[in-house]
């Protein structure tokens, strides 16, 4: 599953009442993490309901045989109590699981959401609790980045 593929999926979506369907079929999918690791080190502050987020960092040989420096790849799992928040950590999942660094900075998700139409029809709460889990993505993203360059340098 891709950004682009959910877009498209949206968009085939009669009205808002399938999309939130969609979405809680996507959090069911794919938004993932072992009852174990839903600790409190792993809560999302900002969230009305409750929600764990675990970002890990990948080292993988480089694609390029010319370079024996590490590629880095986003690992992302994370969970919530409530079933629209899963949908939408599921998004975030798609957008960043897998990702390099760069790729990862690279891509605009709040433009994505925005696109989705997503922001517009969510409750204030829901979208406060979204933005908080972006910024905790954010967060952990920039410290994997600087674990990261340390490493390889």
């Amino acid at each position: 599953m891709t950004p682009d593929k959910i877009s498209r999926n949206f968009k085939r979506c009669r009205d808002w009442e399938d999309r939130y369907l969609y979405l809680i079929e996507l959090g069911e999918r794919y938004a993932t993490l072992p009852v174990e690791q839903r600790c409190a080190e792993a809560l999302v502050s900002g969230c009305q309901s409750q929600v764990w987020l675990v970002l890990t960092i990948e080292q993988q040989p480089s694609e390029t045989k010319s370079s024996e420096k590490l590629s880095s790849k986003l690992v992302l799992n994370a969970y919530s109590d409530a079933a629209i928040v899963r949908g939408l950590l599921a998004l975030v999942r798609i957008a960043y699981d897998q990702q390099s660094l760069e790729d990862a900075r690279a891509f605009d998700i709040r433009a994505w959401f925005e696109q989705l139409e997503l922001t517009q029809h969510l409750t204030p709460t829901r979208t406060q609790g979204l933005h908080a889990i972006l910024n905790a993505v954010e967060a952990q993203t920039r410290q994997s980045d600087e674990v990261v360059n340390t490493t390889n340098a």
